[in-house]
């Protein structure tokens, strides 16, 4: 993944994975943004898809597009998802791995049970 202009950076931040809004993680967080060129005032921004079958990428490359028409200098911009590379977890940002909290591969486990107490939240002193 390229360095990410810090325009580009602050023109996205406010933009959302739909499956993940409510958790505000936004497509930087998720590492959806490959690439950001800009070159005659024309943006050209490259995004990933979690999933080649999302319901929601129109209105993420709508929004993508929305976002970076905004910021100065740019004039117009060509948002596209690129298909030769594979989205990854190991392209979240440490705050979007903490927040979804991605569990190990069974066979990482010895004990599932013990796993599962151990990573459970800590309950009140009352219950």
């Amino acid at each position: 993944m390229s360095e990410l202009p810090t325009w580009a950076r602050d023109a996205l931040a406010g933009v959302y994975d739909p499956c993940c809004r409510e958790k505000g993680i936004s497509v930087l967080d998720m590492g959806l943004v490959r690439s950001v060129r800009v070159e005659g005032g024309v943006a050209t921004v490259e995004l990933l898809l979690t999933s080649g079958w999302c319901p929601f990428a129109a209105g993420v490359l709508t929004e993508v597009k929305e976002q970076i028409l905004r910021a100065p200098g740019i004039s117009d911009a060509d948002v596209s998802i690129v298909w030769d590379e594979a989205w990854t977890t190991d392209r979240l940002s440490p705050r979007a791995r903490d927040i979804l909290r991605f569990l190990p591969p069974p066979a990482a486990v010895a004990d599932r049970d013990e796993y599962i107490r151990a990573h459970l939240p800590a309950r009140d002193a009352k219950e």
